[in-house]
C-alpha cells in the first residue's frame, strides 16, 4: 500500500531567503510551490518569517508570550529537580 505522507524535507536559510525573494519579486505564490514541490503551510510560513522578523529562525520568531512560556517551562522542570534532590535526601 502507498502512503500519502510526504517526505520530511529540510531547506536551508539561504533555500527559503530565495523563495521568499522569488515571491516578493512578483513570481506567483502558487508557481513557487509547484516548481519547487514545496508545502504551502511552509511556504506562507517563510513569508511570515521573512516579513516580520527577517529570520528563519523559530527562536527569532517566537512571541513575548512564547518565550516567557519556554523560560516557566525550564523553571518549573528545575524546580522540579531541585525537590526531587531535597526529598530523596531526607
Amino acid at each position: 500500500m502507498k502512503s500519502n505522507r510526504r517526505e520530511i524535507r529540510t531547506y536551508t536559510i539561504e533555500f527559503k531567503f530565495q523563495m521568499v525573494k522569488l515571491f516578493e519579486n512578483g513570481k506567483l505564490r502558487s508557481k513557487i510551490i509547484r516548481e519547487y514541490e514545496l508545502s504551502p503551510t511552509a511556504f506562507d510560513r517563510w513569508i511570515k518569517q521573512g516579513e516580520s522578523s527577517g529570520s528563519f529562525k523559530e527562536k527569532d520568531n517566537r512571541t513575548p508570550e512564547e518565550n516567557e512560556l519556554i523560560r516557566l517551562r525550564k523553571e518549573v522542570t528545575q524546580l522540579k529537580m531541585k525537590n526531587d534532590e531535597l526529598t530523596q535526601e531526607h
